[in-house]
């Protein structure tokens, strides 16, 4: 029985296990607290309606028609994964990157732009997203590292920046008759190939292979934040830059290249979405897309792991996905979007949880080794 418990105890101190219980118990807390809303609102539809967020493409009773919505999904939880791995990668070497969200526009812009108005193939517009987003990163990382500008501050500015710069410049590329940018059809190869992925998904042709480099590339920053040198020096870096630089690192460098990464990353999952041809933009807007900013909850609900925000990015976008099958003469298509602003506000308890889990044990183990004492 001692070793039962025992075995027990060592596994709820897994730094993993925390993790996942808590990410576990802030998505009920989230559901729970949200179909309250659901009761207040209309209880008569409350139960299917948080149902139908839950089951978003199971809604279909046709195989064909799951495996099809099921692709859009994957589509858009792609690119909330890279900004996701965007956020977590400069939060792991102690930055804060809520410029995901501009860094993620400019990706949009660059890979649309280099498409219809250069006509440039697809790997081209993916990269140039990538070599834009990053500078725009490194913008942040140099005032951060040379001035102690706060990248919080300098990000937000950058993201509203990015936007108006970004909407200007694809009114060249706008279609005639609407505020949107021309469809991709014009200039197939800017079309990331499918790879027989829609025939998976039952001819959804939105699904490419940015759903494989999206999940590769959780894999990589895994591997270089966790087993490379070069990741160490990172994580250093923002523990105590002080320390790093008495070290003989370069700090300076490593926090520029740090949110150049970072801002690479979310350009990225720019490309991934907008090459695939499931959307366009549109050049009126005065918001910043929401992308960015939910790769803050999903890096957070995943537990600042890479693989775990594979798992929290798709969630996220279940969830918010099956809101438009939520009956619209009870509740808006927006009810979605707020079940999932409370499991991202609860993901910020998910250290605290972890905190309070860690200090409940060691309570347990000094009453019993009092006990012990006392026999």
């Amino acid at each position: 029985m001692n070793n039962e418990s025992g075995k027990k105890e060592s596994i709820l101190r897994n730094n993993a296990v925390q993790t996942i219980i808590a990410s576990l118990l802030c998505i009920v807390i989230g559901l729970f607290i949200g179909y309250i809303v659901l009761l207040i609102i209309n209880p008569a539809g409350a139960a299917e309606a948080i149902a139908a967020i839950l089951k978003n493409y199971f809604y279909y009773p046709s195989q064909a028609a799951m495996l099809k919505y099921m692709g859009t999904t994957l589509v858009k939880a792609s690119a909330l994964l890279m900004c996701s791995l965007s956020v977590l990668f400069a939060y792991k070497v102690g930055l804060f990157n809520i410029g995901a969200a501009g860094q993620y526009v400019v990706g949009a812009g660059a890979s649309l732009y280099f498409a219809l108005k250069f006509g440039m193939p697809w790997y081209v517009c993916m990269l140039a997203a990538i070599v834009i987003a990053a500078l725009l990163g490194g913008i942040s990382g140099a005032l951060k590292a040379y001035f102690n500008v706060n990248e919080v501050i300098s990000c937000i500015m950058l993201n509203w920046i990015s936007l108006y710069v970004v909407n200007m410049l694809l009114t060249q590329v706008k279609s005639e008759s609407t505020p949107y940018t021309v469809d991709l059809s014009r200039n197939k190869s800017a079309l990331m190939p499918n790879c027989g992925l829609d025939n998976i998904f039952s001819g959804n042709k939105f699904v490419s292979i940015g759903l494989i480099i999206s999940v590769m590339m959780a894999i990589v920053v895994w591997v270089v934040l966790e087993k490379t040198k070069f990741g160490f020096e990172l994580k250093a870096t923002g523990m105590n830059k002080n320390a790093a630089k008495y070290c003989g690192m370069k700090e300076k460098r490593n926090t520029i290249v740090t949110m150049m990464i970072a801002g690479g990353l979310a350009g990225l999952g720019a490309a991934v979405f907008y090459l695939s041809g499931i959307e366009t933009w549109m050049v009126q807007q005065t918001t910043v897309p929401g992308m960015g900013f939910n790769g803050i909850a999903a890096a957070f609900l995943g537990g600042l792991h890479p693989i775990g925000a594979i798992f929290s990015s798709y969630f996220i976008q279940h969830i918010t996905s099956g809101g438009s099958y939520v009956d619209k003469t009870m509740y808006c298509a927006q009810i979605s979007d707020l079940i999932s602003a409370f499991i991202i506000y609860l993901c910020g308890f998910v250290f605290f949880f972890k905190l309070w889990l860690n200090r409940y044990l060691d309570r347990r183990d000094e009453k019993k080794a009092a006990k012990g004492g006392e026999k």
